[in-house]
């Protein structure tokens, strides 16, 4: 197996495209065997959106528990391979993590994924109050325009704020990086509210993997995932639905960082 380890090194420091419309961020965390005993490891993912529409593993990374220092030197590497422009970076609210993205690309729009934050959100009700106040909810984050939204995130405040002061606080705090697809169309809102592309990514990655409960190293792990990611990105073969409307949005919404060969 040692064979493919080069492959995995020309792989790893590929160039990249300099514009990638959109990019998801997350992590995801294996056991691994070191010094005798064993430790948690997060892999870093980045799948990017490429200016045709196509899914594309950027890379993957193994670090200590998944951290915005961490996500830092990841995101320094992809510039360092090309990278130059992101428009849309979705990432689940990993504290730290929108700060390092626009730390190395200022203009980069991030939006926290919302099923994250409805699943975070219900974490913390009780039962019989789940299904009154998701129906609140949804009013929040499938209203059509932001002022809708606002006025029905001030209304769930005032029906559950008292009881849930917790869960209001935090929709209010992450609120400027919740709401940034609002000011796009659906086709686009459709691509960038969740980061549930890379998360049935990584439900791939672990219906091989699951088998293993610890692997004996690093290398050992990246080999399995390096040769897994081959057979999954092989499938993405196709542009995402409606992607020449998308594109012609993203032209005017970024007509100075957007350039269309026509």
């Amino acid at each position: 197996t040692d064979k493919i380890l080069p492959l995995i090194q020309e792989w790893r420091s590929r160039p990249l495209e300099r514009v990638y419309p959109f990019v998801w961020l997350d992590a995801i965390h294996y056991k691994v065997r070191h010094e005798g005993r064993v430790i948690s490891r997060a892999v870093y993912c980045i799948i990017g959106l490429n200016q045709e529409g196509y899914k594309e593993l950027l890379g993957m990374y193994i670090g200590e528990n998944e951290g915005a220092k961490f996500w830092l030197q990841v995101l320094t590497d992809l510039q360092n391979r090309g990278l130059e422009d992101i428009f849309i970076a979705c990432i689940d609210n990993l504290q730290g993590f929108a700060d390092a993205i626009e730390s190395i690309f200022p203009q980069t729009e991030v939006q926290l994924c919302i099923v994250h934050q409805i699943r975070n959100s219900q974490k913390y009700l009780s039962y019989k109050d789940v299904k009154p106040f998701m129906k609140d909810l949804q009013g929040v984050y499938k209203a059509t325009t932001v002022d809708q939204a606002e006025r029905n995130l001030d209304q769930l405040e005032s029906n559950w704020g008292q009881r849930y002061p917790k869960v209001i606080e935090s929709w209010r705090k992450n609120w400027p990086r919740l709401s940034s697809y609002f000011q796009y169309n659906k086709d686009i809102r459709r691509i960038m509210y969740t980061t549930n592309i890379i998360e049935g990514f990584h439900r791939q990655l672990r219906a091989v993997t699951k088998s293993k409960g610890a692997f004996q190293s690093e290398d050992a792990l990246m080999k399995l995932l390096f040769l897994v990611q081959e057979n999954i990105c092989a499938k993405w073969n196709k542009p995402v639905h409606n992607w020449n409307q998308t594109l012609a949005q993203l032209s005017i919404i970024f007509s100075d960082r957007l350039k269309l060969n026509l």
